[in-house]
């Protein structure tokens, strides 16, 4: 099977469960309790490291640990630290990947990008190599820093100021308020994201960037360093799962019809190298960031989210994966398990 063929499959079934998505809900009490378990199960676990390579996600402090949930109804369940925030990072991509689709259309991700998993490191350039000069085609997907630049290439808007504008009210509408940027890890990115500049060079030499890539590596930067907390995420992610619209809010910030697509990359590229594995354990489209957050989504019955810094090697929270598939298993959020 090609990486085409399950991008098709994931989308076909993620599709199904968001629009048809109903299992019998749970008590508030049953939610409660699995967050507080896996909250109690990982405060103390010590494994992994803070991202070291952008030197302000050093100096975070690793004993954040914060749990939050949103169902579609718009209630709210938290664990541990819900408050303290931490850079976006590469979950920003979700939210850029889907402004570019409510802007554009679900279309111009694919014929512009492309939507399929590179099998290759998030920043590599030599996937991007392998798709313009053996693929000859759009083979890549937003999820990857060179996808991402190219989609905050494709935003819209009259200039560098009115483009980031229009980006983070985004971003807030999902987060239902409004969001801000690190400064001090925007200007850290900046000062060390010679990798990224000669990304964007690259898809602009082969034509993905039609014009300023130097602009859309500086947005895409910018995009990483916005602050969020666990709660932020988790409303992100209930948004998804309600089908676009802020389950708090009530307002309709993506539409219904660009979610499963949307989804579907998430499903095939959202926690770097270990995406497949992710998959495979819990069934949920999710994003990681190097910040430590990660959110995952069932759709149709709840977007949840973790935040706690120290990371894998795949540059995953070791926290949040482990919590994010306990509390998935005790509410029965795989979207591909047989429902009985």
């Amino acid at each position: 099977m090609n990486r085409k063929t399950l991008s098709v499959i994931c989308a076909a079934f993620l599709g199904v469960a968001l629009l048809a998505g109903t299992v019998a809900a749970q008590t508030e009490s049953e939610i409660n309790a699995a967050l507080q378990a896996a909250y109690a199960k990982y405060k103390d676990l010590q494994e992994g490291k803070n991202a070291d390579y952008i030197p302000a996600l050093a100096k975070v402090d690793s004993k954040i640990f914060g749990i939050a949930l949103v169902t579609p109804g718009g209630k709210v369940y938290t664990a541990g630290d819900i408050k303290s925030e931490v850079s976006i990072q590469s979950i920003c991509k979700v939210f850029t990947m889907a402004k570019v689709m409510e802007e554009q259309g679900a279309e111009a991700i694919i014929k512009t990008i492309g939507v399929d998993a590179t099998g290759m490191r998030f920043n590599s350039i030599v996937a991007v190599e392998w798709s313009q000069k053996l693929l000859n085609a759009r083979e890549i997907n937003p999820l990857v820093n060179p996808g991402a630049i190219v989609a905050a290439s494709m935003l819209k808007g009259a200039n560098r100021d009115a483009i980031w504008k229009s980006l983070l009210g985004f971003y807030s509408d999902f987060a239902g308020r409004p969001l801000s940027v690190n400064q001090e890890v925007f200007k850290s990115e900046s000062d060390t994201n010679q990798r990224n500049q000669a990304i964007g060079y690259l898809m602009y030499a082969y034509e993905w960037i039609k014009s300023e890539p130097m602009r859309a590596t500086d947005i895409y930067t910018e995009a990483c360093s916005v602050n969020v907390n666990a709660k932020d995420l988790a409303m992100m992610a209930g948004t998804l799962a309600n089908g676009g619209k802020n389950p708090v809010t009530g307002k309709q910030v993506l539409k219904a019809e660009n979610v499963p697509g949307l989804l579907a990359v998430m499903a095939i590229a959202g926690l770097y190298d270990d995406s497949g594995k992710w998959l495979y354990r819990t069934g949920l489209p999710g994003k990681s960031g190097v910040g430590g957050g990660i959110i995952a989504v069932s759709p149709g019955k709840f977007g949840i989210a973790v935040i706690s810094p120290p990371l894998d090697d795949a540059g995953n929270s070791i926290r949040a994966q482990k919590a994010i598939a306990d509390i998935s298993n005790a509410l029965g959020g795989n979207p591909y398990a047989v429902k009985k």
